[in-house]
């Protein structure tokens, strides 16, 4: 089996690896429709839990994990992960044409906005997939790290150029954190696909932009390519938060189904590292090796917090609307998975990306706007996570973020009927946007050099590193 996976084409199929609704994923997809001139009209259907709106918490989280385990990978099919077909499969939802850059790196709506705005591709520097856990549980992270070890030792042995994060954490994946393990697969060097991706669709001496998460958590390194943390930053608690002692955790446990007398993560002293969503050194090592030899010239960002991409980028957009004869005074406030770079385009908005609804997420961009100079419309999409947390933003708060708005302030009101227990799908987002009045015709590509400069003009107020 593992000598199979060498051969090209083997393993299983890059969509039935990367995890359904990874942010990864999601963006990758909207990218690419979007430089087709595409928008997100056929991105996630509503699922079973929208029906579930009323129903008792451990009917919700068993319906969860019933969703979550059609989708994920069973343990035997870890040995027929082949990272190459995943590369591949993504550089092959882009249109076939030359383009003017790439952006690689950290998954971040904002990400997928600025490649748009440029015209080129976003390649991400690591997939997320699932795999089941039977007799899993959400307040087990010792078990969780016993069950993952095995499954992340099979997925590299396929693949030894990748390296293998395990996120343990039910305060962003509620109950199915004890239904699934959540494996981030992190290229250590330049896929194959993304290097010839690169060669042959590349303009020659074009440049690229690297973006890179810098946020940092503790992290156990396990060796042998396989590393693991409890907790995570995108859940909007600190990592102190996950002992066994606090009461946020006790909280997040009860509302996923668990116990907090259980919760006995591996360490309590693991050492800071670079999350999930971190580059891995050998990545960026490839990808300066790369540009050198062919002549490109590498920028890269790397942003501490999320918010300060967010913020950044939404002050690029906004300056290079009205430097094409738009106004630049309509905004969208977009979450997770609720994103259309397209739609934005075509209604010349000004987007604003929240990681997820977390307080800490709403409590920047509220930040953001009351520094920025006022907008005439808002629109904010938030994002259901699903789940219960302490850590959530309420509908007053995000109601708030709408009140910015001199003339127009819209709180999409079917995100927010179910919110925060049920999800809507991608598509909630385009059929939001394609409400907006057109304002073409889209801007001419925005050159690369250009926005470095505008990135690097602002870094020292966004919070961000450019080089």
């Amino acid at each position: 089996m593992r000598g199979g996976l060498t051969a090209d084409g083997a393993g299983l199929a890059g969509d039935r690896v990367v995890a359904v609704g990874s942010t990864g994923r999601v963006l990758v997809a909207a990218a690419a429709r979007a430089l087709r001139g595409q928008d997100c009209a056929d991105m996630g259907q509503p699922g079973a839990l929208s029906r579930l709106i009323g129903a008792p918490e451990p009917v919700r989280r068993a319906a969860a994990a019933r969703a979550a385990g059609r989708v994920a990978l069973t343990p035997d099919q870890a040995d027929e992960v082949d990272a190459a077909r995943v590369a591949r499969w993504i550089v092959d939802q882009y249109p076939r044409r030359r383009y003017p850059g790439v952006v690689l790196g950290s998954p971040h709506g904002a990400a997928a906005h600025l490649a748009v705005a440029l015209g080129v591709p976003w390649l991400p520097a690591a997939f997320e997939t699932t795999v089941h856990w039977n007799r899993g549980a959400v307040d087990r992270p010792g078990a969780a790290l016993d069950h993952g070890a095995a499954l992340a030792a099979r997925l590299v042995a396929g693949n030894p150029d990748v390296h293998v994060r395990q996120v343990h954490c039910p305060a962003s994946r509620g109950a199915l954190a004890g239904a699934t393990v959540s494996l981030a697969v992190r290229w250590q060097s330049l896929p194959a696909a993304y290097a010839r991706f690169l060669a042959d669709r590349v303009e020659p001496g074009a440049p690229l932009l690297l973006l890179r998460d810098a946020r940092t958590w503790p992290v156990h390194d396990l060796g042998l390519g396989h590393s693991f943390q409890a907790g995570s930053p995108a859940s909007g608690l600190d990592p102190v938060d996950f002992h066994p002692d606090s009461h946020a955790l006790r909280q997040v446990l009860r509302s996923a189904g668990g116990e907090g007398s259980r919760w006995e993560p591996p360490e309590f002293d693991a050492p800071q590292g670079y999350a999930e969503h971190g580059v891995e050194p050998g990545f960026e090592l490839a990808v300066r090796a790369l540009a050198g030899r062919r002549g490109h010239r590498l920028h890269r960002v790397l942003f501490p917090r999320v918010e300060s991409l967010s913020g950044a980028v939404a002050d690029l957009y906004r300056a290079w609307l009205r430097r094409a004869g738009k106004t630049g005074d309509r905004l969208v406030v977009e979450c997770g998975r609720l994103l259309d770079p397209w739609q934005v385009l075509r209604a010349g908005l000004v987007p604003y990306w929240c990681e997820n609804a977390t307080r800490r997420a709403v409590d920047a961009v509220e930040w953001w706007l009351a520094g920025s100079e006022p907008f005439s419309s808002v629109d904010v999409l938030p994002e259901s996570p699903g789940m219960r947390s302490p850590a959530l933003a309420g509908l007053p708060q995000w109601l708030a973020v709408a009140a910015f708005g001199s003339r127009r302030r819209a709180l999409d009101r079917t995100a927010a009927r179910g919110y925060p227990v049920t999800a809507v799908p991608t598509r909630r987002a385009t059929e939001v946007l394609r409400a907006q009045p057109y304002d073409l015709p889209v801007p001419p590509p925005l050159p690369i050099g250009t926005a470095v400069e505008a990135l690097r003009a602002g870094a020292g107020h966004q919070g961000l590193v450019v080089c």
